[in-house]
């Protein structure tokens, strides 16, 4: 997150409504907010609801770590859209991982966490790369590399 100079956090990473949303710090040194598209996978303009983030108490906006937020944004992704390409066979992947889980009623085997959240972060940069060349202005690859693993719960 980015603090402001008097030690705020404000940029970050959120579920708002059950929907990924990213607050960034532009170069003007505003806020500008992006919502997940969950018909295209790429990104909304959100400026809306930057101080209903922000000023929020409880409800419906969580904060989340650039890890889980490139989780559940992969998760959505994969549950939204369909089509063909390597993004979408890493995509029919995690849903074999997860369709075996759930067939032998368990979580995740340590090794089968590994690979889904390994593939998640994979399948968001590539995703994130063919929005920025298809000139998305939300897009941002890096925020993956920023991304440390540590989540493994069952997402």
């Amino acid at each position: 997150m980015t603090e402001a100079a008097d030690g705020l956090s404000f940029a970050g990473y959120y579920d708002y409504y059950d929907t990924p949303v990213k607050i960034v710090l532009t170069t003007e040194g505003a806020l500008t907010a992006w919502r997940l598209d969950r018909r295209t996978g790429g990104w909304q303009a959100a400026n809306d609801i930057v101080d209903e983030i922000v000023f929020a108490m409880g409800g419906e906006v969580f904060v989340r770590s650039a890890d889980r937020f490139v989780q559940r944004v992969e998760e959505e992704r994969s549950l939204s859209l369909t089509g063909e390409g390597p993004v979408f066979a890493l995509y029919e992947t995690v849903r074999a991982i997860e369709e075996q889980a759930i067939a032998e009623r368990r979580a995740y085997t340590p090794e089968e966490a590994a690979l889904v959240t390994g593939i998640r972060r994979r399948t968001f940069v590539m995703f994130e790369e063919q929005l920025q060349r298809a000139g998305d202005p939300g897009a941002d690859p890096t925020i993956a590399s920023a991304a440390t693993g540590g989540d493994t719960e069952r997402p």
